[in-house]
């Protein structure tokens, strides 16, 4: 089906909103499927992109800041989102060592390993994209970048 089926629609102003739609249909629609698995170690889409940045930059903490910055989905309610990590265990707050009025934010070993339970289910969440071969996985990824670059 494409999204003229999915979303009832056969007439659009011109190839760019046809795009556009599809674009934000196409993000709903995966964000469902991987919301699923997330569900199962009860955090959101947004811990799970929380942890997986701590996770990288480990040993080496992050601040609130920093850490929005490297979100996908950059959002002003981090703190919160982080502070909801923490009572869960899965991150913990320290005091910046540079500025005691700051504080980090790492991921404990609870967090790294659900991540790791979630590293086994990749496939899955790989499978959203299962439709297209690697190499049209590649270029959906060049374009998507063209449309941010062209319009910063």
């Amino acid at each position: 089906m494409g999204i003229d089926q999915d979303i009832q629609q056969n007439k659009f102003r011109n190839a760019y909103q046809k795009a556009a739609i599809n674009l934000l249909y196409t993000y709903s629609w995966m964000r469902d499927r991987t919301k699923a698995i997330f569900d199962t170690e009860e955090i959101t889409p947004q811990q799970f992109n929380i942890l997986r940045i701590l996770r990288g930059s480990f040993p080496k903490p992050l601040s609130t800041l920093q850490i929005r910055e490297r979100m996908v989905e950059k959002m002003s309610d981090t703190s919160r989102i982080v502070d909801r990590l923490v009572s869960k265990g899965l991150v913990k707050k320290i005091i910046c060592k540079n500025d005691k009025r700051l504080v980090d934010v790492m991921i404990t070993d609870k967090g790294k390993k659900m991540l790791e339970r979630l590293d086994e289910r990749q496939d899955e969440i790989d499978a959203v994209l299962g439709n297209l071969t690697e190499k049209e996985a590649g270029i959906l990824s060049d374009l998507l970048d063209k449309i941010r670059t062209g319009n910063q």
